[in-house]
């Protein structure tokens, strides 16, 4: 496919979300319309957006890619899925009923208010931290497909696109930050979901089969194993971590995560935002059951037309994330070429804008207390957001570049091997102040024992082969970096005698 033809549509998709953003920031673009776009959200649109917001290219590209990995991934990810549903349910019923009665802007006041400053301060450089990695990774999925098939054969170096890319967002975030997200996050889900479901056609349709035949040959291909129970201390893949990693991921990178929580935060009543987030569940499931199947079909598709997976330019070794893109640019027709690069670019960009504008309302929010006194939506304020919004775009600017230069692992696997050092923190820091009642924090210490934590974590994965009898861990290491938190805190804690009100 001719990148110039990819180029124009790539410019032609980001005109239409400037539009939307210029029609939604006219009338007002003060501090309240961009921190929690002035509680007045539809829930409907804010549950169909955030399919897009937490599928992300990642999904687009590296689970689909992991189907048919040399590991032998095929459909693990589903019983990570699970535990996804499960943890979404979770939040639905215990986090949102607090934030919405405590009245949250950032759902990081809710520590400020149990268990003290430095522990609130703490819990948000958490989340700045996390959410820069984990956005700045996802954003690179994306730009290394745009480098590679488009801006390299106009000679346009990788630091260039990267910027190009974030310029393109924040022009578009800026002024109306969430409630512009809103309206551009469900364009995009659109886009997403129509591309998945077209790209399931044209490759069935190169396949010469049809619904019936496309199940039969999915189940028979050796790609579609979903549950996996054995080799429990040496297997990454086992039910039960996989299914306990999900549970827990969810609730840290979504329940105690300002971005996700920002869009919930923005509808009138707790009904509502409790149901945007059951039927967000419902439609998350079944869209990864089809992200998977694309996966098997992918890899049926590449055995026939003998297609191996791509090399990956800096480390010459073969990468799966590039399978899903070469063969829609190089070998399927022009259609089905925009219709990737349309739920590519969608999936991508809906992430990486709902994260600046949460990491912007977090820092002024929580660190420069923008949601207090009489000038919240002063001038002053608002030129003030601005320069925090420039400050972290090019914050994750430089986290993309040095990405680049250090990684020689599948994408996915990255962003949840740092997600599990850097969100157990929160987890436990929010458990301690949700079941733990009559203690009181020696709060100054709260700090290094989060900063403890990860690094035992971090240990542990590394030799828990020889210190726990060959066990390996996977993404359920979360849930022990959260334990080994909330027990930090227990031994920082003393009785008092104050009841909590949370």
């Amino acid at each position: 496919m001719s990148p110039a033809i990819l180029l124009s549509f790539l410019i032609g998709y980001f005109l239409i979300l400037i539009i939307i953003a210029f029609a939604t920031s006219r009338k007002s673009s003060d501090n309240s319309t961009f921190f929690i776009a002035n509680r007045n959200s539809k829930w409907y649109l804010v549950a169909f957006g955030m399919i897009g917001t937490a599928l992300s290219g990642v999904t687009f590209i590296s689970v689909p890619g992991e189907v048919g990995a040399p590991a032998g991934n095929q459909f693990q990810y589903f019983q990570f899925i699970l535990g996804n549903a499960i943890g979404f349910i979770i939040i639905a019923t215990v986090l949102l009923p607090l934030y919405y009665r405590m009245k949250l802007t950032s759902i990081y006041s809710y520590i400020e208010q149990r268990l003290g400053h430095y522990s609130y301060k703490t819990a948000a450089s958490i989340f700045l931290i996390s959410r820069t990695i984990g956005s700045a990774f996802r954003l690179y999925l994306v730009v290394i497909v745009l480098q590679r098939f488009i801006f390299e054969n106009y000679g346009i170096p990788f630091w260039v696109t990267v910027l190009i890319s974030l310029i393109l967002i924040w022009s578009y975030t800026f002024k109306g930050g969430l409630k512009t997200i809103i309206i551009t996050d469900t364009l995009q889900t659109f886009f997403l979901v129509l591309s998945v479901f077209l790209t399931l056609y044209f490759i069935c349709s190169s396949l010469d089969l049809d619904i019936p035949k496309t199940f039969e040959t999915i189940k028979n291909s050796g790609y579609s194993k979903i549950f996996f129970y054995e080799d429990f201390l040496t297997s990454k893949f086992h039910f039960s971590k996989q299914l306990l990693g999900g549970i827990f991921v969810t609730i840290a990178m979504t329940g105690l995560d300002q971005d996700l929580m920002q869009k919930n935060l923005s509808m009138k009543t707790i009904g509502e935002a409790q149901k945007n987030m059951f039927t967000f569940t419902g439609v998350f499931v079944i869209l990864n059951i089809f992200f998977l199947s694309v996966g098997a079909l992918l890899y049926i598709y590449a055995t026939k037309n003998g297609i191996d997976i791509p090399l990956d330019h800096v480390t010459g070794k073969p990468r799966t994330d590039f399978l899903f893109p070469e063969i829609a640019f190089n070998h399927l027709a022009l259609i089905p070429g925009i219709v990737f690069m349309l739920g590519l670019t969608a999936a991508t960009f809906a992430t990486t804008d709902s994260a600046l504008t949460a990491l912007t309302t977090s820092f002024c929010v929580d660190f420069l207390q923008m949601d207090k006194g009489d000038n919240s939506n002063s001038k002053a304020s608002v030129n003030k957001r601005h320069i925090v919004h420039v400050a972290f775009s090019l914050l994750m600017f430089l986290v993309i570049i040095v990405f680049n230069a250090l990684n020689d692992e599948s994408v996915v696997n990255g962003i949840f091997r740092v997600a599990s050092y850097t969100y157990g923190p929160l987890l436990g820091l929010y458990s301690f102040g949700l079941f733990v009642r009559n203690r009181g924090l020696r709060d100054k210490l709260v700090p290094f024992v989060c900063i403890i934590s990860p690094a035992i974590c971090y240990l542990l994965n590394d030799y828990s082969v020889q210190l726990l009898g060959g066990y390996k861990f996977s993404v359920e290491l979360i849930l022990v970096n959260g334990l080994i938190t909330f027990t930090g805190l227990l031994l920082i804690s003393k009785k008092t005698d104050q009841q909590t009100k949370f």
